[in-house]
């Protein structure tokens, strides 16, 4: 049964057919469970944002009088996987809003950050995705998030060892206030 987190029948079937396209034979040696790994995985990490609901995850907010100082939340981890060569990259993320008349948990701007990268995407799309769902939630007065992300795709293929990849979204007053921006900003 196909789900919006995958279909590990389909992924098993698939991960044989890559591995025999491949030269090897799923059933021997090093690569007995390798199919049954590769799709519990692939759910797991790389796929399971697609059946997390961002209204969800920030429902339920401390309402109250309007708060005026920044939220921000530094190294939350992600891990997700690119569209363009189906390799993985890993990094943190900080996130941060301008609460309006509505908070939420710290750890639920983590989830946010999972929902939007646990899926094939592209980091730079999870970054407008989840200020866009921190303005449309919350009622943000602005939100930010900045992603430095290692990418298999860079790592690999071309040996540029030490490359990070750097990306920003700000919505709102940040987007209007380089103070704030400049406060969020990783430093080389």
């Amino acid at each position: 049964m196909t789900s919006p987190s995958g279909d590990p029948a389909a992924l098993r079937e698939a991960v044989g057919a890559l591995l025999r396209a491949a030269g090897a034979d799923p059933t021997t040696g090093d690569f007995v469970g390798t199919t049954d790994r590769v799709a519990k995985l692939w759910c797991a990490a790389f796929l399971a944002g697609n059946a997390m609901d961002p209204a969800e995850i920030l429902g339920a907010p401390v309402l109250g009088e309007a708060a005026t100082e920044m939220v921000v939340v530094r190294e939350l981890p992600f891990c997700g996987m690119c569209p363009h060569h189906l390799l993985p990259f890993i990094g943190r993320a900080t996130v941060a809003y301008l609460p309006g008349d509505k908070l939420v948990g710290f750890g639920r701007l983590g989830d946010l950050v999972r929902c939007f990268t646990a899926r094939l995407t592209l980091q730079e799309r999870a970054c407008n995705d989840v200020v866009d769902a921190i303005m449309t939630h919350l009622g943000a007065r602005g939100a930010a998030c900045i992603m430095v992300g290692e990418h298999a795709c860079l790592r690999i293929p071309e040996q540029r060892h030490a490359a990070e990849v750097v990306t920003a979204s700000f919505r709102g007053e940040f987007r209007e206030r380089a103070e704030l921006r400049d406060r969020l900003m990783p430093r080389a």
